[in-house]
């Protein structure tokens, strides 16, 4: 990252209990922010290219296999066609994925497939007991560590929902710190779970106890629960972020994660990113995208505007 790291912050009661959200305001919000028109022509093209930078290109199934990984990193490397660059005039930007996300058992297969490529592309992996957060302490600590051996240079944790759910913010505060401090160099995003955590105060409180821990980047969800992300929550995150922002002096980076899978959804979060926090959150320093089909969605809209018209199926490379 260009700016300071966040290096946390004492936990403050006085401010996470004080905090409150306005449930009837933040819904109407998002609910203008949906029903706006989306960027249209050449504008367009450049903000899905923008989004293309800031995916971490994921993939999280049981069925990995060194193949698919080394398949899912060529991808990452070339996200999009080399023809449609061209006609697009940024074939200079080298535009690859933000990162690439898998479990930590994978992460060998990813470090020795960008060695091939000769690619320098972020490498992420989930971490400390995903995607429940339930394991013991030590367990989780230690898979941080050994994906960081591996060659991870960015985790993703999951927070333990009980606590946040019991208001029991000094040992969320130390759960989130004690990731941080076994990350070292590799940046920390902290997954809330926000479908799991019942309401938007919640929400709200633990995005700031996670900040006030060291997290570089705050996530919304794992993709597992039955609802990710959504833009109630993203606001309240994102204001959370804001808010830290102010009385701190540090940018904390947001990643929506779960159910994103449109070029149109990620135009819609690219621009809540602008209004709500400016252009420098629109970059993959400080914005991320969870997503496994998204990038397929955003190479035909792009194939669309060169040609003018759809691709075919098998017109476009799979991830």
């Amino acid at each position: 990252m260009a700016f300071p790291r966040n290096p946390g912050h004492e936990l403050d009661l006085g401010w996470v209990e004080a905090s409150r959200v306005n449930h009837p305001a933040t819904n109407r919000r998002a609910s203008q922010h949906k029903a706006r028109r989306s960027i249209k022509k050449q504008w367009q093209a450049a903000w899905l290219l923008r989004a293309v930078t800031c995916i971490d290109l994921t993939t999280l199934s049981g069925d990995d296999t060194p193949s698919n990984v080394t398949r899912l990193c060529h991808k990452a490397n070339t996200p999009i066609r080399q023809d449609l660059i061209e006609s697009l005039g940024v074939k200079d930007k080298k535009i690859t994925v933000g990162a690439i996300c898998v479990y930590p058992a994978r992460v060998p297969d990813v470090v020795r497939a960008l060695r091939e490529l000769n690619a320098d592309i972020p490498i992420a992996s989930v971490a400390a007991g995903f995607p429940s957060g339930q394991m013991p302490m030590e367990q989780r600590l230690e898979e941080i560590k050994q994906a960081i051996s591996y060659g991870a240079t960015e985790i993703d944790i999951v927070i333990n929902r009980t606590h946040v759910l019991t208001g029991n913010w000094r040992a969320l505060y130390d759960e989130v710190k004690a990731c941080r401090e076994a990350c070292g160099h590799a940046h920390l995003k902290t997954i809330l779970g926000t479908g799991e955590l019942g309401t938007l105060t919640n929400v709200y409180k633990a995005s700031l106890v996670a900040m006030m821990a060291g997290s570089d980047i705050i996530k919304t969800s794992t993709g597992k629960e039955a609802v990710n992300a959504t833009f109630p929550v993203a606001f309240v995150m994102v204001r959370a972020i804001r808010d830290y922002y102010e009385r701190t002096g540090y940018k904390i980076g947001f990643k929506p994660a779960g159910g994103i899978r449109s070029a149109k959804d990620a135009l819609s979060w690219l621009a809540l990113m602008k209004e709500e926090l400016g252009d420098e959150w629109t970059k993959p320093n400080l914005f991320r995208i969870g997503a496994s089909s998204l990038l397929g969605d955003i190479e035909r809209q792009l194939y669309h505007h060169v040609t003018g018209r759809y691709a075919a199926q098998h017109q476009l490379p799979m991830a």
